[in-house]
């Protein structure tokens, strides 16, 4: 028996994210309304991010079920002994399947859920990319927890084995975390600690993503140090380095006529940080939507919008049969910032059921080349 249920679980979690993907993808001509991965699609009946929305933490490191979108999303530079460069990445997704009261009619069954979760892990090194996926409902029985979800406090966000937690015993919010993942031919187990303060982009929170008017959520805890093992192909290395964590909901991330996004985590030189997007696609307002966040060392932000940033592609390869620009200038004029963005190896593309690119760069100086820090960048809908 409990080889059968273990069975209908999976089958259900397998129809769950076919019907998913079937409501997410779409034929070009639907792409240009609704955007990677159905993000630009109407979400009515769901809450909406607004400005004037206020974060309260422990709370809002937790889900936001009413909300239709919602990541947990770490990505880390690292070193070994020798100064081999190696990224990791793990990420939990929660993606709501019907707005709020849609399953309230039998709120007390097993099966009842309208929220599935997705989680990432991957690990670059400078031969190539590895990467995994995992699908979950959100079934918790009353003995426990269920197989995928997330706690505020104390912190835990989990799918299976695959963990982001504070250390047993303790209630460190996100300033004290450990992460570990494992996949075809990788596996981590890491520690965090945090060296700055949380940082809180956009409108106290809201992120604005085109003229338009719609947006997300947004914080990020950008000054981990982190520590332990990751072993690829057998082979263990003891690494260390630096770790970004996002977090960030919506309903509506993409506007009308947005495919998609180029978005960078900087950790440079001297301490500062700098998060950068583009919203690639037209809108209704016309032209890409450019925003991000200066965050100074001692962790003080100043939102970049306008002419305060820009991000141009410099170079573009052929990964995965499509074009991608796999180094950028990058440019924020207040701050001197003149640097360009390069991918550590090109083929760090993701082939998991909504795929996209997410890897390693090298920041180095526009002018003479000097090293001027590292980071991750992300692309998608290309």
């Amino acid at each position: 028996m409990k080889h059968l249920k273990t069975l209908l679980a999976g089958v259900l979690v397998a129809l769950l994210a076919v019907g998913l993907w079937r409501g997410w993808h779409s034929t070009p001509e639907q792409d240009t309304a609704r955007g990677y991965a159905g993000l630009g699609s109407a979400a009515e009946g769901y809450a909406e991010a607004r400005p004037g929305d206020r974060l309260v933490f422990p709370a809002d490191h937790g889900a936001h079920p009413d909300y239709r979108i919602e990541w947990w999303y770490l990505t880390a530079n690292l070193e070994d002994a020798a100064g081999r460069p190696f990224g990791i990445q793990w990420t939990l997704f929660r993606q709501a399947l019907a707005p709020p009261g849609a399953t309230e009619a039998a709120p007390d069954s097993p099966w009842t859920s309208r929220q599935l979760w997705m989680a990432h892990a991957a690990v670059s090194t400078p031969d190539g990319h590895r990467a995994a996926e995992r699908f979950a409902r959100d079934m918790t029985p009353a003995e426990g927890p269920g197989p995928a979800g997330v706690r505020a406090a104390p912190f835990a966000a989990w799918l299976d084995d695959w963990r982001l937690a504070a250390p047993d015993g303790t209630d460190s919010g996100l300033d004290a975390l450990t992460v570990r993942a494992a996949g075809d031919g990788f596996a981590y187990r890491l520690t965090l600690a945090a060296h700055g303060p949380r940082v809180i982009h956009g409108d106290h929170g809201f992120s604005r993503k085109s003229a338009d008017g719609q947006g997300s959520i947004y914080y990020s805890q950008p000054f981990y140090r982190i520590a332990g093992t990751l072993t690829v192909d057998g082979e263990e290395h003891a690494v260390s380095g630096r770790a970004w964590l996002d977090r960030e909901w919506s309903s509506q991330l993409l506007g009308p006529g947005q495919s998609g996004w180029d978005w960078f985590s900087l950790h440079l030189a001297g301490g500062a940080k700098l998060m950068a997007f583009r919203l690639r696609g037209a809108g209704r307002s016309g032209g890409d939507y450019l925003s991000g966040s200066w965050i100074a060392a001692d962790g003080t932000v100043t939102p970049l919008d306008g002419d305060a940033l820009r991000l141009t592609p410099l170079t573009r390869q052929t990964v995965a049969g499509r074009e991608l620009p796999t180094a950028w200038r990058v440019q924020v004029p207040a701050q001197a910032l003149d640097v360009r963005v390069a991918a550590v190896h090109p083929d760090q593309w993701m082939a998991t059921t909504f795929a996209y690119w997410e890897g390693m760069v090298r920041v180095t100086d526009t002018q003479d080349g000097t090293p001027r820090g590292v980071g991750y960048l992300e692309m998608t809908g290309y």
